[in-house]
């Protein structure tokens, strides 16, 4: 079993007060499924820390198609509580596992995969929630839509809309999966030069080091006047996989 280690830490709400953390990092035996819970756009008392702990507990079962896994876990989920297509709660969902010859990877919606091989580091990114914004008025309109974005919510057929991508795992060194709450210090704020930046630290001082950066940095633009977002902090989780030196 390859070497697996973890930082997960809770954000606050767009009040700014602390609230429990919706996103969910499940480390199973042959994978590490990242999930990041969305409330839904009509909000009950199942928020979206309530999906993504819920079809966690469905996702423990990942030996046939990944995709196949995901809309049963879906299905599932769907029918034991009564989710409505387009009127639930949602969850983003990453999943990277291996076998004695591959490793595979699942991306839904935006929690990016980021494969490390001797050739250097492949992301394996759902981009259509992020090439939306700013473009539609309602971002929830598009959920699981023709030409919109894509989650895990309460259609199977979503899963079948992940973005996909396998190697053989000889070629395979390293695995990071991040929620936005993470990849956000790449993408948005620019404080690591690249995803090697990012192993890097999680190698020399733990994954908590990269959670620290990005909090600090968010901390010194408490108005969020530098970095815009709904929130001084979101969510974080990160999973990192490390493999056996690659040939």
């Amino acid at each position: 079993m390859p070497e697996i280690t973890t930082a997960e830490r809770a954000g606050v709400g767009r009040d700014g007060l602390p609230r429990p953390t919706e996103d969910r990092v499940v480390v199973l035996p042959n994978a590490v499924v990242l999930l990041d819970g969305a409330t839904s756009p009509t909000p009950r008392e199942r928020d979206g820390g309530w999906h993504s702990r819920h079809l966690a507990e469905e996702l423990t079962d990942l030996d046939g198609d990944l995709a196949d896994d995901l809309a049963r876990a879906i299905a599932r989920l769907a029918a034991r509580h009564g989710l409505t297509p387009g009127d639930s709660p949602s969850s983003t969902v990453a999943i990277t596992r291996w076998t004695d010859t591959a490793v595979d990877v699942l991306v839904l919606a935006d929690s990016p995969v980021v494969v490390f091989t001797r050739d250097g580091a492949e992301v394996v990114a759902d981009n259509r929630l992020r090439d939306l914004r700013g473009r539609v008025d309602r971002i929830t309109d598009w959920r699981n839509r023709e030409h919109g974005w894509w989650v895990a919510e309460a259609e199977p057929a979503a899963a079948h809309r992940a973005v996909r991508a396998s190697w053989p795992r000889h070629r395979v060194r390293a695995v990071l999966m991040a929620t936005d709450g993470v990849s956000c210090g790449v993408d948005d704020y620019g404080l690591f030069a690249d995803w090697q930046t990012v192993l890097d630290i999680t190698s020399e001082k733990g994954p908590e080091a990269v959670l620290d950066e990005i909090r600090a940095a968010e901390e010194a633009d408490g108005g969020r006047a530098k970095w815009p977002r709904p929130k001084v902090h979101d969510d974080q989780a990160l999973a990192v996989i490390r493999f056996a030196a690659a040939k």
